[in-house]
């Protein structure tokens, strides 16, 4: 039954929450293009939402770029640079930390604006709520696997992990087997993350599809105008859009 639930979990899901990931984000974008984007209610609380919005993405892109490097990055290749699986463990212990701990404060920030500030809570919808809530509850658990790290400096653990994720995009019918043993919470927060990644078509999340890194080289400004006794003055400044 465990093996059963296991293959299930890891070994069919992953591919389900992939294909809803890349089938909804496509759908969405060609038929409701004006509700992709992240939902600004800057006006509001705008000090606690710089905090916690600067420190949730600047801990939560390190986050997941190292995920993103450190399990599907084949094996070999650390092997052939020189980078031991102890080393592997270790940094991605302390880089991992301190970044989910970024990540988790401005996280904390932004989930207490959403939720206990009434006007912000009124204009917020429910996927909006349960979307920085499933976050948080995953930086949580990822700060939780730290202490279960700490035992198995040698990289064997991650080795495994890696495997398992690799496997999947190689399309290996035995993938799950490599995350058997793993502890409950590992499995918790795999579980969770592909989860997130099922939703994240039906969230705001898209909008991280959409960084505006055109506006890094943009030439042109935005003309600012102040109104004077009902009429637009010259222009008192110039500056880059928002």
């Amino acid at each position: 039954m465990e093996s059963y639930l296991n293959t299930a979990l890891f070994g069919i899901y992953p591919y389900i929450a992939l294909s809803v990931l890349a089938t909804g984000s496509i759908v969405r974008y060609d038929r409701e293009p004006f509700t992709w984007r992240s939902g600004s209610s800057q006006l509001l609380r705008r000090r606690q939402l710089m905090w916690g919005s600067v420190l949730f993405h600047i801990g939560v892109l390190i986050v997941f770029f190292g995920h993103l490097v450190g399990l599907l990055t084949p094996i070999w290749v650390f092997d052939a640079v020189g980078i031991t699986h102890g080393f592997k463990q270790v940094m991605a212990i302390v880089v991992g930390g301190v970044s989910g701990v970024l990540a988790l404060v401005g996280a904390t920030l932004l989930m207490h604006r959403r939720l206990f500030d009434r006007r912000i809570r009124a204009t917020s919808t429910f996927a909006d709520n349960a979307v920085i809530m499933l976050l948080w509850v995953q930086l949580v658990l990822g700060l939780a696997t730290i202490p279960i790290s700490l035992q198995h400096l040698d990289g064997g653990e991650m080795v495994l992990f890696m495997s398992w994720a690799q496997g999947i995009f190689t399309f290996d019918l035995a993938a799950s087997t490599f995350v058997l043993g793993a502890h409950w919470i590992f499995k918790l927060h795999l579980f969770l993350g592909l989860t997130i990644l099922l939703l994240f078509p039906f969230t705001r999340l898209v909008h991280m599809l959409s960084v505006p890194l055109r506006y890094l080289w943009r030439p042109g400004y935005q003309v600012v105008r102040i109104r004077q006794n009902g009429r637009a003055s010259r222009p008192s400044s110039a500056a880059p859009a928002e």
